[in-house]
């Protein structure tokens, strides 16, 4: 099965850019098209500054334009988006495809003085929940987003599932880059599962910091090689989904067989 990683900056809301790439990824075979953290909506230190009215419009804009060109290319979209409420904003990934939406609220969010969106959004505080999860073409998906990837809650039902494919959206900057390599990788190769990470590019500055997005979207492999990976510009990264792999992984390795025998997996 083919999926598409899209590294962008933050799109406005008469660009053409969705769809000439979601074309390009139509023309190719793909199915499943990953997109970045703060792509659809601008990036959130500019957010916060942002009338809510303007951003529910922009919200809604940007998903009509996939609910579109889901149906127009038969894709399916992982996109974060903010979703708007009684003038309160969500932080959530909504999963678009030509029949339906889906959300998932992000459970885990950054609280870090320089950036705190746990005091901005209004997303629950509650017992850690199972990510979103589907199947297409006989392959089983999970979407949390790049920072929920630090908890080891996030990833016990990537076990218990049997999750072949964890799509990891992110918005990644300053010196990060060596540790989110090794986090996704670990993760991969433990859970011998791939992971899809689509990370954004662009810039942002303030008097204190200059936010570089690095890029640097990969394709991890259930071994937790990194298959492919993209630059720090905008591009589009195309991979393959090969069950071969993911059973060869699991059976060489045994984790799974492992914890079967303690009973922690049924």
């Amino acid at each position: 099965m083919r999926c598409a990683i899209l590294q962008l900056p933050s799109i406005g809301m008469g660009s053409k850019t969705l769809e000439n790439y979601t074309k390009a990824a139509h023309q190719k075979g793909v199915k499943l098209m990953l997109l970045g953290e703060y792509l659809l909506n601008p990036f959130f230190k500019e957010l916060i500054t942002t009338p809510i009215s303007m951003i529910a419009e922009q919200s809604a804009h940007q998903i009509e334009t996939l609910k579109v060109l889901a149906a127009k290319y038969d894709m399916v979209f992982i996109a974060p988006i903010v979703t708007v409420k009684k003038k309160e904003c969500t932080k959530m990934i909504a999963k678009i495809s030509a029949r339906s939406i889906a959300y998932y609220p992000q459970q885990f969010l950054i609280n870090y003085p320089h950036w705190n969106e746990e005091a901005f959004f209004v997303n629950p505080i509650e017992p850690v929940k199972p990510p979103m999860m589907f199947s297409i073409d006989g392959f089983k998906f999970a979407v949390m987003s790049g920072f929920e990837t630090h908890f080891d809650p996030m990833w016990d039902a990537i076990s218990t599932k049997g999750i072949d494919a964890v799509l990891l959206p992110s918005a990644s900057t300053f010196d990060s880059h060596n540790r989110w390599r090794e986090l996704i990788k670990t993760r991969a190769f433990t859970h011998n599962c791939y992971i899809l990470r689509a990370n954004r590019v662009g810039e942002y500055h303030d008097e204190a910091h200059a936010w570089k997005f690095y890029g640097d979207s990969m394709f991890v492999t259930p071994d937790g090689d990194v298959e492919s990976d993209l630059g720090n510009t905008e591009e589009l990264l195309i991979v393959e989904l090969e069950r071969k792999m993911i059973t060869e992984a699991r059976r060489g390795w045994k984790f799974k067989e492992a914890l079967k025998k303690r009973r922690i997996l049924s």
